[in-house]
């Protein structure tokens, strides 16, 4: 991605999907690529750091609502912790990149640049926890890790760096640790659905997608234009076993000793991705006002006898804007015409537009433009702020519509193998079969479509593990892949 100024997408969302989104992500400003000879990282341009702190400071209220408190535990991480997590050394691997000097010294001990950060949380929560009354413990920590698995970049989608929050917590009950996994996967269900207009699906990933360690990786899931889905964030129930490998007990009320219940949770800027994705056209971004940095954007439009008239009515709805909270930008440069204004902000993703002219100033009206589909409105100059306001929340509504619309119309039903391939193949999507639970029947499907199970749904009763025994929806239903019996419901899709 260079640096060059030109306005305009010149590729097809439609067509060619991903030639579209990397240069709606460079001409939007929001990122470039890494230097030459760094493959897989990007550089995130202010634009595009916006985007990451409404999403983080959204939900960091939200953790720290409910218990959470911030951190920062080290970048490097001793190989000797990760192996005293064996599912962790397996599970990542091939993906962990090492440092083995320090200046013109060789370390005694391999360093790994935390690919996540269980490995050196829990040694110190076992520090910290003696007591029951030490529990529920929450600790969460922003910052960015390293994959070494990116072999072609997308974005904020597919990176070998990439920024995220995770969160971790330790407890006294596996109730209290389930419950626990469960707010976080709320949490970031609320987030997608109430600040990124993006609907999703909620479930688990199934027994051979779990997070290295875990006993239930829970998930929400999003679908794309493209028929794609994306992973939008993760929360793990890990039970004991971070526990045991790193001593964290705790005296119980009887001065018993016992292993706590651990958790872990994440979501990463991968949401930007899919937020882009899901929203944009083929005139550049669109973003909903719950996280565009410029909410509104005021174009004035004069001639050389009304120029001072229509800047000075300009200027005070931004001032009656900006007081209220508005993030506001009044575009009064003198050597841009209007219609390139327009172009230069809807490639930037605002979500609306005032235009005001002599006729608005006769008038004491102001001219509306939503993003999204270039709806025109005239409303009264008085109550700019109420009008504004409205105007965001029919702009959100009609941008979460179209993401409802095409995930609902993208969820299909199969009941054998031809299905599931022909169904994903020509339409994309999701599809919905029942499954016998084993990998291998899946491994079909990843070989001949690259598509996998992105989502087993919960069973009734299964997530608040309240109700006793999950009462299984599946019975005497057969595997669509092998003909077995059906134990699951799985959803299969491609995935970014």
């Amino acid at each position: 991605m260079t640096d060059d100024q030109e306005l305009g997408i010149t590729e097809s969302k439609e067509h060619s999907t991903g030639e579209w989104y990397a240069e709606v992500v460079r001409k939007a400003g929001l990122a470039n690529y890494g230097p030459e000879g760094m493959s897989g990282f990007i550089v995130t341009r202010p634009r595009g750091y916006a985007l990451w702190e409404a999403i983080q400071n959204e939900l960091d209220a939200r953790f720290k609502a409910t218990g959470v408190q911030n951190a920062y535990f080290p970048l490097f991480i001793p190989e000797s912790y990760l192996e005293r997590e064996k599912d962790v050394v397996e599970g990542f691997d091939p993906e962990v990149a090492w440092v083995t000097h320090g200046g013109y010294e060789e370390l005694e001990e391999r360093l790994a640049v935390r690919p996540t950060s269980e490995s050196i949380i829990a040694p110190y929560l076992s520090r910290w926890i003696r007591s029951h009354r030490d529990l529920p413990m929450r600790v969460n920590q922003w910052c960015s890790v390293v994959r070494w698995e990116a072999t072609e970049t997308k974005p904020f989608f597919r990176t070998k760096e990439f920024l995220w929050q995770e969160g971790h917590t330790a407890h006294a009950s596996e109730d209290d640790a389930w419950s626990e996994t469960t707010t976080r996967l709320d949490q970031y269900e609320a987030v997608y659905e109430d600040v990124l207009a993006i609907p999703v699906l909620r479930g688990k990933k199934p027994e051979h997608d779990k997070f290295p360690g875990a006993e239930t990786t829970t998930t929400v899931e999003a679908l794309m234009p493209d028929g794609k889905s994306v992973q939008g964030a993760t929360s793990h129930y890990l039970g004991r076993s971070f526990a045991e490998a790193f001593d964290m007990t705790f005296t119980d009320e009887d001065e018993t000793e016992r292993v706590a219940h651990t958790t872990s949770w994440g979501i990463s800027w991968r949401a930007l991705g899919a937020l882009v994705m899901t929203h944009s056209d083929d005139q550049g971004l669109v973003l909903p006002p719950t996280v565009a940095p410029e909410q509104v954007v005021i174009v004035p439009i004069w001639q050389d006898e009304t120029r001072d008239a229509v800047l000075d009515y300009a200027e005070g709805i931004a001032d009656d804007l900006q007081e209220a909270g508005v993030r506001v930008e009044l575009d009064d440069r003198d050597e841009r015409n209007p219609g390139f204004k327009f172009n230069e902000w809807e490639l930037k993703g605002v979500p609306l537009r005032i235009e005001v002219g002599p006729n608005e100033v006769d008038e004491e009206s102001v001219t509306l433009v939503h993003r999204p589909d270039g709806e025109s409105v005239s409303e009264d100059r008085g109550g700019i702020v109420d009008t504004v306001q409205e105007g965001f929340e029919t702009v959100y509504a009609k941008l979460y519509a179209a993401a409802a619309e095409n995930l609902d119309g993208n969820v299909r039903e199969a009941s054998d193998r031809a299905e599931i391939l022909g169904t994903i193949g020509q339409h994309g999507g999701y599809v919905k079969a029942p499954w016998c639970g084993d990998e291998a029947c899946e491994a079909e499907v990843k070989d001949q479509i690259a598509a996998e199970i992105v989502l087993v749904p919960f069973e009734e009763g299964e997530e608040s593990r309240a109700d006793g025994d999950i009462e299984s929806i599946h019975e005497g239903e057969t595997c669509a892949l092998c003909g077995e019996e059906a134990v699951e419901t799985a959803y299969f899709a491609k995935s970014y």
